[in-house]
């Protein structure tokens, strides 16, 4: 089959690669990637209400493919609170809920939970990577410093990593 088809994954997010993204102008990314993204109320009231004088806001704001979604098992949702935020454990929830194939985030706590769940994670560093592998972005590296500036933590020691993993041809 000629050219690669959209894949039609179910992908959660949480607030945290939805606002670094935007900061640097790459949200766009994400629609490139999987079309359209399922967000909880929770995540979205922190992306787009809380904080609504930043200027990314209206980027989120007007990412039409960004769908909210309300999360059903309340249970989980509580459970997962003791050790994450509202947003972090909402999206892990709803992306039990949905069966979803990705869930993106970026706090390592929140990911060890979403492990546990064996869900496939992925956050706003991986998705710069596949960025650049798929020659939508032409410098891991520069985009990293970007994010930094914008108040992004990345460890140093996972940078240096990433700027190899980022430079390796094929």
């Amino acid at each position: 089959m000629p050219g690669k088809m959209k894949s039609m994954q179910k992908v959660v997010s949480n607030s945290s690669p939805i606002i670094h993204l935007a900061k640097i102008g790459k949200l766009g990314l994400l629609k490139d990637f999987f079309e359209t993204v399922a967000v909880p109320e929770a995540v979205y009231r922190e992306c787009a209400v809380e904080g609504k004088e930043r200027k990314e806001v209206a980027l989120i704001r007007n990412a039409d493919w960004l769908k909210i979604v309300h999360v059903n098992d309340k249970k989980i949702v509580r459970l997962l609170q003791s050790s994450t935020d509202d947003g972090e454990a909402e999206a892990i929830a709803l992306a039990l809920e949905v069966g979803a194939d990705l869930i993106l985030l970026d706090d390592s706590d929140a990911r060890e939970k979403a492990r546990l769940y064996g869900l496939k994670i992925t956050g706003t560093i991986g998705i710069l990577l596949r960025a650049e592998k798929e020659g939508k972005l032409s410098s891991v590296k520069e985009t990293l410093e970007e994010l930094r500036i914008t108040g992004f933590w990345v460890d140093g020691e996972l940078m240096s990593r990433l700027l190899g993993e980022g430079r390796k041809e094929g």
